[in-house]
């Protein structure tokens, strides 16, 4: 430590979060040669490349991605430090809360939240959006976003806690005629294959499981959103795969049948996310904590 130059780590941070050296320049306001040469000075202090150069940009070694955990939470400490002063008093602030949320995940988690809110923090605002899930880790650790919520495994280098756990099921109308031949409410592989589709673009786990499973070629329509589903699978034959939670709503509204599926992977975690340069920040402290208050399941 007596030998090394701290400035070198916040390049080495800007560097880890943007995966690209031009980009992590600009944010510093430095040259380009300069943070090259300012990585080049943090390899020989500790006699690794740290970072592979790859199309587009940059993957970090092993040895990176172990000094990262250190040294953002080290940096989220110091900032803390330095805004010590900085209070939070929810009720009343009028600040801006940023969450990364698909379109399920809005119609799961924002009702229950939003009626929070308004008892809890009347004057915050709420803008909800859905990212690339290559772009939220980035977005979280600049501030963009606060909150990330969801499956996003994806999603390595933030901090998280887990909320709550869900399968995926199958959800078709009631007398669809693959149920004339169901002797329990479980789908087969084989079943699958006689199913036609309906997949939701934006959903990209729902997608690879379907592709994984040799399913892809069963999808007929495309939508951008969930909330199409219930109208097309109501006066269709189109079955859609999605998660239980968001499922059972649509059958409490409509003549709709839940099935499950032998298919693999079917079980995943919802958690919420941050960044561990932000963990100290009263914004983000405290909405973790309601998020996690108002969905956690034991």
């Amino acid at each position: 430590m007596e030998q090394l130059d701290l400035n070198l780590l916040r390049v080495f941070d800007v560097i880890y979060r943007t995966r690209n050296v031009s980009r992590a320049a600009e944010q510093l306001g430095l040259s380009q040669p300069s943070t090259s040469q300012a990585l080049t000075r943090l390899r020989l202090a500790l006699g690794d490349p740290l970072f592979e150069r790859t199309r587009g940009g940059v993957r970090p070694t092993p040895r990176a991605d172990d000094l990262a955990r250190s040294v953002q939470t080290g940096l989220a400490h110091l900032e803390a430090g330095l805004a010590s002063d900085n209070t939070f008093d929810p009720r009343s602030s009028s600040t801006e809360l940023r969450i990364h949320l698909t379109d399920i995940g809005e119609a799961r988690f924002l009702p229950e939240l939003m009626s929070e809110l308004r008892r809890l923090a009347p004057g915050i605002q709420v803008q909800a959006r859905a990212l690339p899930q290559s772009e939220i880790g980035l977005a979280l650790d600049n501030g963009d976003i606060h909150l990330a919520i969801g499956f996003l495994p994806e999603l390595t280098g933030s901090a998280s806690e887990q909320l709550l756990s869900d399968r995926y099921v199958v959800l078709l109308r009631k007398g669809h005629p693959i149920t004339e031949s169901l002797k329990r409410p479980v789908l087969s592989l084989r079943k699958m294959h006689s199913l036609e589709l309906v997949a939701v673009r934006s959903h990209a786990q729902t997608l690879q499981m379907l592709r994984a499973a040799s399913l892809d070629r069963q999808i007929k329509l495309t939508t951008s959103t969930f909330l199409a589903l219930p109208g097309i699978v109501r006066h269709s034959d189109l079955a859609v795969l999605m998660p239980l939670a968001i499922a059972r709503e649509f059958v409490q509204d409509g003549p709709f049948l839940l099935l499950d599926t032998e298919l693999p992977s079917n079980a995943f975690n919802v958690a919420v996310h941050w960044s561990r340069r932000h963990e100290h920040s009263p914004l983000v402290r405290w909405a973790r904590g309601l998020v996690v208050r108002l969905f956690r399941k034991a």
